[in-house]
């Protein structure tokens, strides 16, 4: 069971040769369906809205109500099989990026149905010596609290489809976001540069870039363009500002939530070195399961993690059957 991340749904994250835009990437789900293994996923409420659809509930869209429908699509899932095929075993529960949170939240806090947990480029617990990463998440935190005081509930997601739709449409054309950019040098940046804006990690990024003398991206090192541009173009419109709260104040660390104590399946952490990566390494940690595995994707050494295998780098890029899908199927297959 795949929970997807930020500006995203199961098929664009997973499937995105059926996203609008069609994306060239293969997809990880069909990769392991082709390998006999059975795959589901569940899309947030935030994704079913239009850009002019109802959102009134948007408010409502946090981390108790997600967990509560994980569990709803896990027993679906069960009795399907069941009824199918007579299994009645229980589920991996894997996420990306936030999905992985989740899938961290939703094993610590429950557990139901779930044989083990596969996380992708995430963390739960930061560790002690970057308290830094805890006092952005706390900042980001309560700016969301108080925006959510003030009514918002909405975190609009078309900053990256216009960046998308623009990178396809018009790559030469000055960018209406970035206006000392190109479409296409725009949504470069974005994903190369992604810790100007999102330092999740110091050098956190979305796609690994090939930089030039003056640290400016020119071209993606690992995921081609096309697949890239399909991502952001078909982003859900709208999103829960609740959730991104709710999953910051995890980080934060200072409202009660479920521990990772609590986790005593088994864990599969696959991380990016350009963006979780090692950082997501603590949090495997904490668990308290004896049968712990972890992969983290990279191609250089530490002196050039600005350049290393980014964290969208794990869905799209060329290489990731290779480096990070055949890994996590042969995991599946022995768990």
């Amino acid at each position: 069971m795949l929970l997807h991340g930020d500006f995203a749904n199961f098929v664009t994250n997973f499937l995105p040769t059926l996203g609008i835009p069609a994306s060239s990437a293969p997809g990880l789900a069909p990769y392991l369906a082709a390998r006999d293994i059975d795959v589901w996923g569940v899309d947030r409420r935030w994704t079913l809205p239009s850009a002019n659809g109802d959102i009134s509930d948007l408010g409502e869209m946090g981390v108790a109500q997600e967990l509560g429908d994980i569990t709803v699509a896990l027993t679906f899932a069960r009795a399907a099989r069941l009824s199918g095929d007579r299994d009645k075993g229980r589920i991996v529960l894997g996420g990306f990026s936030h999905g992985g949170e989740l899938a961290y939240a939703y094993a610590a806090a429950n557990g139901r149905h779930v044989s083990a947990v596969a996380v992708l480029d995430a963390y739960y617990d930061i560790a002690p010596e970057h308290a830094e990463l805890r006092e952005l998440a706390c900042a980001n935190a309560a700016a969301g609290r108080e925006a959510l005081a003030q009514g918002v509930t909405d975190s609009d997601n078309s900053f990256f489809i216009t960046l998308g739709e623009l990178a396809r449409s018009a790559p030469q054309a000055q960018s209406p976001v970035f206006s000392s950019y190109t479409n296409r040098g725009a949504l470069l940046a974005m994903n190369g540069l992604a810790y100007l804006l999102a330092p999740y990690t110091p050098l956190y990024h979305l796609s690994a870039p090939i930089l030039d003398a003056n640290g400016d991206v020119t071209a993606l090192r690992e995921s081609p363009e096309d697949s890239v541009s399909a991502w952001f173009a078909s982003a859900p419109p709208h999103q829960s500002l609740r959730e991104t709260v709710e999953l910051d104040e995890i980080w934060c660390g200072t409202t009660p939530r479920p521990e990772l104590l609590n986790i005593r399946v088994p864990l599969f952490y696959l991380g990016a070195a350009g963006a979780f990566g090692d950082y997501g390494l603590y949090s495997t940690t904490r668990v308290s399961s004896t049968d712990v595995t972890a992969l983290v994707v990279r191609r250089f050494g530490p002196e050039r993690v600005a350049e290393d295998f980014g964290h969208g780098d794990l869905l799209y890029a060329a290489d990731a059957p290779t480096l990070a899908w055949q890994p996590l199927a042969t995991w599946l297959l022995s768990h």
